[in-house]
């Protein structure tokens, strides 16, 4: 039988279609990919929160919403959408969250920036501390999160990583819980910011929060704006308590030309680039998970509704 699988994000047709038919026929699964249906005879849905479908009532048939981003907090508070609804975790964009995290982490350890900007040419030969001194913490252990934690470790940084519910990742001290919390951020001269959104993480970097920092501590943020009290930081960072926040994610995105993060000397802004999903490779997760759908297997990366990722 030949499924149709809706591709409901338009703006990117051009962009995954020839990577997704060419992983549905890898897959051997005989697909009509399209951008119209009727509702009644989709049995997938390949979807993105910038979809002009947002009522899912209609597809009655449909087996699955198949997100092509990591995060679902727009989507899945849809009272429309019963259908199992799947993140996307996607080799291609867990590489360039190590990367970006990784390099940014190396530029605030080793101080590059002293050099980088010099006007004044001064000669300064201090070396920096070896990374074994320089502890790290990853706030948020999933995929993303512990794909950089492994990847710093490997670098002898010593990583503490933390999550709502208990962890166990070999090479990282793994805590959990609100006392977990509170002593992995005491240990971060570097905490790297990685959890989903939702009402138990939105502002959980808080005056409070940020004050068990140790002094001087860089802040990297490259997981969700709305993890950060923006008042609370930018206080922080004046009161030189954080010595720099490095921010990939904001509020409100593209940032507003006016928002104090562009011209404080303490931030770095990056533009949502990160990690982003990379249409080869997300497009055999799709795939993978039409094919596990058809066989009657569990979904790869399936929401828990209750936790909101």
């Amino acid at each position: 039988m030949t499924l149709t699988v809706l591709f409901a994000v338009p703006p990117l047709w051009d962009e995954f279609a020839a990577p997704l038919r060419a992983a549905l026929a890898e897959r051997g699964l005989d697909v009509t990919l399209v951008t119209e249906a009727a509702p009644e005879a989709v049995d997938y849905i390949v979807y993105a929160p910038a979809s002009p479908l947002q009522d899912f009532t209609p597809y009655t048939r449909c087996k699955a919403v198949l997100n092509l981003w990591a995060g679902v907090e727009r989507i899945v508070g849809n009272p429309t959408l019963t259908q199992p609804l799947c993140r996307m975790v996607d080799p291609g964009l867990t590489e360039g969250m190590v990367e970006w995290v990784v390099g940014h982490t190396l530029r605030h350890h080793l101080g590059m920036d002293r050099h980088i900007v010099n006007p004044g040419h001064v000669w300064d030969p201090t070396c920096p501390p070896l990374a074994r001194t320089r502890p790290v913490t990853v706030l948020g252990m999933g995929a993303l999160g512990t794909a950089c934690a492994r990847a710093l470790a490997a670098l002898n940084f010593p990583v503490t990583g933390w999550s709502r519910t208990a962890k166990a990742v070999p090479g990282i001290d793994c805590l959990q819980g609100e006392d977990g919390l509170a002593v992995a951020l005491s240990r971060a001269a570097i905490l790297i910011t990685l959890l989903p959104r939702t009402p138990d993480t939105e502002n959980l970097l808080d005056a409070a929060t940020l004050a068990r920092l140790p002094q001087g501590a860089v802040i990297l943020n490259p997981g969700r704006g709305a993890l950060i009290d923006d008042e609370a930081l930018l206080a922080s960072l004046d009161a030189g308590h954080i010595g720099h926040a490095t921010l990939d994610v904001f509020r409100i995105e593209p940032l507003p030309q006016g928002h104090p993060f562009w011209t404080h000397p303490r931030v770095t802004v990056t533009p949502h680039i990160a990690a982003d999903t990379r249409p080869g490779s997300a497009a055999r997760v799709i795939a993978e998970n039409i094919a596990r759908g058809e066989a009657g297997l569990p979904f790869l990366h399936l929401v828990d509704r209750r936790l909101g990722y």
